[in-house]
């Protein structure tokens, strides 16, 4: 939050000289005091909120892998002389506690080719597959993992932290 308030001090100034730098370093410190004193934000929940946001990075990266991947695996699907395909529908269980990260990975299945998330009641999950084969370890799938990463840390609806 420092280093936002500083660019922005920066910013609104247009130029960069030592003067603006010093004024902008003393402003800056002021309102971050004034951040942590009043809005009830501390150096431990920046320190969080970069190792969620650098946690997000990978997961992003991993989605995007997973869905090349799942596309080239229905393209192959489609192209190959294959006799039959064999949708599915799979119905598995999550250990994710907080609503928005079983959100996020009923997101991350249905934006991956080939699969769409039917339902969604607390922590069961209905998936539909466009054949069997993609429904293999959908329950442990990387996405889990990621997703309970980002989960460490969170707070609940309830006001409990996840640590």
């Amino acid at each position: 939050m420092f280093l936002l308030y500083f660019i922005l001090w920066v910013i609104f100034n247009g130029n960069i000289t030592l003067e603006i730098c010093l004024i902008g370093l003393v402003v800056a410190a002021v309102m971050f005091a004034f951040t942590c004193r009043f809005m009830d934000h501390s150096l431990a929940k920046e320190r969080l909120m970069f190792v969620k946001a650098w946690k997000f990075l990978c997961y992003a990266v991993i989605l995007v892998k997973e869905i090349v991947k799942a596309n080239f695996a229905v393209m192959h699907m489609i192209i190959s002389e294959r006799e039959e395909i064999e949708p599915a529908l799979v119905m598995f269980r999550s250990d994710l506690k907080t609503p928005t990260c079983r959100t996020l990975l009923a997101n991350a299945i249905t934006l991956t080719p080939g699969t769409i998330t039917v339902s969604l009641e607390e922590d069961e999950y209905v998936v539909h597959c466009l054949d069997g084969s993609l429904a293999e370890g959908i329950d442990r799938s990387v996405f889990v993992d990621r997703i309970s990463g980002l989960e460490e840390g969170s707070v609940t609806e309830e006001g409990n932290v996840y640590e």
